[in-house]
């Protein structure tokens, strides 16, 4: 009821948005005799945890951010004629996280666990920080060399080895000088 005499108030230049609003189904507010601003309104209803579920819809920035510190309000605002949800606040993820915590374990287990691990002097004390241990590494596998292979007829295969490399040189230079050759006689 207070956007709708916000809208009123407003004149002539939001009567579309006053017919619209209209033909949504009208919550009544705890302020119907003295009417506040719709942000106003809007936070009003949303207070002890939105009983109701409410959604809120606005292009308003300010009502935006008050609505984000808000667990358990879904925000809705229009980019470019679509309708976006937006993404849960930091301060509902954290609630439902919390919630989902809570129904893991009853409370009265958890008071039970924690008085056992005193018992047992198991408790984590408020001083007491614990250090990961560096455990001993083997050496840099970048810097070690590669064991040679013996082979048993000592340096011959090297050898045969370089005969080839010399014998491919040399035929790649042969072909090479042929075709230099072949191109000034013709």
């Amino acid at each position: 009821r207070c956007v709708l005499k916000e809208l009123e108030s407003l004149g002539k230049a939001l009567y579309g948005a006053k017919l619209i609003a209209q033909r949504f189904q009208v919550r009544n507010c705890s302020h119907h005799k003295d009417p506040v601003s719709g942000s106003a309104c809007l936070l009003s209803m949303i207070e002890e945890g939105n009983p109701h579920h409410f959604f809120i819809a606005t292009q308003d920035q300010d009502l935006a951010n008050k609505v984000k510190k808000k667990a358990g309000v879904p925000l809705l605002f229009i980019i470019q004629n679509t309708m976006v949800l937006d993404k849960p606040s930091p301060k509902s993820l954290a609630f439902v996280q919390k919630l989902q915590t809570d129904q893991l374990v009853p409370e009265h287990q958890k008071q039970s666990i924690v008085q056992l691990k005193e018992k047992e002097g198991l408790a984590k004390q408020a001083g007491e920080k614990r250090r990961k241990r560096k455990r001993a590494g083997g050496p840099n596998p970048l810097s070690c060399l590669k064991k040679k292979k013996k082979t048993q007829e000592g340096q011959e295969p090297s050898a045969e080895k370089k005969k080839r490399r010399k014998r491919k040189r040399n035929r790649a230079k042969a072909e090479a000088v042929q075709s230099v050759q072949k191109n000034e006689e013709e």
